[in-house]
């Protein structure tokens, strides 16, 4: 089959068509692929044109090095603080590429190996087939830094099994390969050293044919057994405390079911809620629960939105604290404002989840034949309008 090479000038992503094949690879392994503006736009390019071309089947994601993707650029947010909506452009056209990630008309593949996390997960989880590994390490760690669940995570956590998506989006907690499967996060678990000869062997079978993409995955993934101190054998306990009505709710009940037996993994899981940011909480906890009640446009917009007036310091700035004192000087010691859950004002929180005039928003894609409009350049926001 004719191979063609397709790369940007910095190769921040590779893009390959092998015969019906088309393949991404994320390419940069010493920052762990992270996911910067360049990568955004070279992402939104290549979806767009493969879904047009009829000769282009299937698509396969993988990330090159130890990593599928760390997620967003932080350094990248922090530099552009003092700047007013300096990273509006690329926010706008990550969230616009993750609803149409969820929509693809292609069969999409991830081939996940280390670590996933944030608006990297966001390139896996809503692929027909995501493989992962015994290496593979998934978090949604946005609220230990002042962020919020973003790239369409409120809908898919709100989807998960009982109150599972609470308890990930609060807690940022790791779930592996094995676990991504039992918990729906992913469909097949592969052994690492299967994972070459599976990505050769689908560009081999030439074609997006669902059921026969499928069959060559199946090939090469084993059924999964998750350990025995797995939180996800703890779900019921897990159930009855993420099910509060308020992020305060939920601490007292880990505190008071903490002290029973077997209960041991509940002080990590307390420890990292008060380590977290109260507003971040507060908001990814309400974004949460809301999108039980909203389709995925609707999260979109909603996490859009908050992703902005979070940059904008609306209501803190515990975002860029965040990035600060986990990325920048690495002190571990943020100083977050306010400094604690009761201090969350609710009439300041609502501040972050109102609607922008209708211009504003997010430009989702209402009919099919014009799936591939709204863009970033086509919005009031970009320079020209």
């Amino acid at each position: 089959m004719a191979k063609e090479v397709i790369t940007s000038d910095e190769q921040v992503v590779l893009g390959e068509e092998i015969g019906h094949v088309r393949l991404i690879t994320l390419n940069q392994p010493r920052r762990l692929n992270v996911i910067s503006s360049k990568v955004v736009s070279l992402l939104a390019e290549y979806l767009e044109k493969w879904e047009k071309d009829d000769d282009a089947e299937l698509i396969l994601i993988k990330g090159a090095g130890r990593a599928f993707s760390a997620g967003g650029d932080l350094k990248m947010f922090y530099d552009g603080r003092t700047s007013k909506d300096s990273c509006l452009e690329v926010v706008y056209r990550m969230y616009w590429l993750c609803y149409h990630i969820h929509t693809y008309q292609k069969t999409q593949v991830a081939l996940v190996h280390g670590i996933s996390m944030g608006g990297g997960a966001s390139l896996m989880v809503p692929m027909k087939f995501s493989v992962v590994t015994e290496k593979t390490v998934f978090a949604t760690p946005e609220a230990s830094i002042g962020f919020h669940t973003d790239c369409g995570f409120s809908y898919i956590l709100s989807r998960l099994p009982g109150h599972l998506g609470e308890y990930l989006g609060l807690t940022g907690a790791r779930l592996n390969g094995k676990e991504l499967v039992a918990a729906g996060l992913a469909t097949h678990f592969v052994p690492s050293e299967k994972l070459p000869e599976l990505e050769k062997q689908l560009i081999s079978l030439n074609s997006g044919e669902e059921n026969a993409v499928k069959s060559v995955i199946e090939e090469f993934s084993v059924d999964i057994q998750i350990d025995e101190g797995s939180v996800l054998n703890k779900r019921a306990t897990m159930d009855e405390c993420f099910s509060k009505e308020t992020v305060e709710d939920i601490i007292s009940s880990l505190e008071a079911e903490a002290t029973q037996e077997g209960n041991d993994w509940m002080t990590a899981t307390l420890q990292g809620l008060k380590r977290s940011s109260p507003i971040a909480l507060k908001i990814t906890f309400q974004s949460i629960r809301e999108a039980r009640k909203q389709i995925l446009s609707e999260c979109l917009k909603k996490e859009f939105r908050l992703t902005m007036n979070i940059l904008r310091t609306v209501i803190s700035g515990d975002v860029y604290e965040g990035i600060r004192a986990f990325t920048i000087d690495k002190d571990n010691s943020p100083k977050w404002d306010p400094s604690t859950l009761e201090k969350v004002e609710a009439e300041k929180l609502n501040l972050v989840f109102q609607p922008f005039e209708e211009d504003w928003e997010l430009k989702i894609p209402i009919r099919e034949d014009s799936r591939w409009e709204g863009k970033y350049e086509d919005s009031p926001y970009a320079p020209s309008k």
